[in-house]
């Protein structure tokens, strides 16, 4: 396993934590590719319920590192490839972010479901500066996340935004102090880890599929009747009726 990041399961929740707080989290092809892999495993695991993704120090992730970029093969960009498995887990994903998010960091974040970010933040998105041009699924999924004006001053004016500021154009969905991160993201975990998890994944790839323009109206129905004829969705109707917490079991 790579040493810059770490996994670890409880709960029916996956946690990875990006550990190399000593260059902000930043990525390597070497450290994209592994994570990457490591993710694929776990997306077919069908006990897990949530993920959780969180860095180590005062940064969540500075993005790519620029020192390999000239090595890059853009028909095969490691960042692209690692962002678009995370978008595609079965499951829910929570983004922790526990401080700065930075360059190619602010599509990792973006590619969770859900990002809780502390009120000390700050985001930066400097490839115009540098004279690179963003990986072009970044882009898209910033105007599909944030609306194409907030994705334009993140890109084209390339404004640092504080906390309020990444609440405001929806970059985050919770913002919380620096002490209270931690409470905060276990809560909304535990609170996913107790919903139908047959209805999340086929919800989460309906909606994902409709904010690419690809929805598929057969495969959506499908997912339907897969809820609709399940265990679990006796179990809802049961636990409804008995005024009691349901116990789901993903199937």
């Amino acid at each position: 396993m790579d040493a810059s990041f770490h996994i670890t399961i409880e709960n029916a929740t996956l946690s990875v934590r990006l550990d190399n707080p000593a260059q902000h989290n930043k990525l390597t092809p070497a450290t994209m590719a592994a994570l990457r892999e490591a993710l694929e495993e776990k997306a077919v695991d069908t006990s897990l319920r949530v993920m959780v993704l969180t860095g180590t120090g005062k940064s969540f992730c500075a993005g790519a590192d620029l020192g390999e970029l000239g090595r890059y093969n853009f028909d095969e960009n490691p960042l692209e490839k690692l962002t678009d498995v995370v978008e595609r887990l079965p499951f829910p994903t929570i983004c922790a972010l526990n401080g700065g998010v930075y360059g190619g960091g602010a599509d990792l974040a973006l590619s969770c479901d859900f990002r809780i970010g502390i009120t000390t933040m700050r985001a930066f998105i400097p490839p115009a500066r540098i004279g690179i041009h963003y990986p072009p699924a970044g882009l898209a999924r910033a105007v599909a996340r944030l609306g194409l004006g907030p994705a334009k001053r993140l890109f084209l004016t390339v404004e640092r935004m504080s906390a309020e500021e990444l609440k405001a154009i929806g970059f985050l969905d919770y913002l919380v102090a620096p002490e209270e991160l931690e409470a905060r993201t276990n809560a909304l975990a535990a609170d996913i880890a107790a919903l139908a998890p047959l209805s999340l994944r086929g919800m989460k790839e309906t909606l994902n599929d409709i904010a690419r323009g690809e929805l598929d109206i057969a495969k959506a129905r499908r997912f339907q009747m897969q809820c609709l004829q399940s265990d679990d969705f006796k179990e809802g109707k049961a636990a409804l009726a008995e005024k009691r917490p349901a116990r789901f079991n993903g199937a």
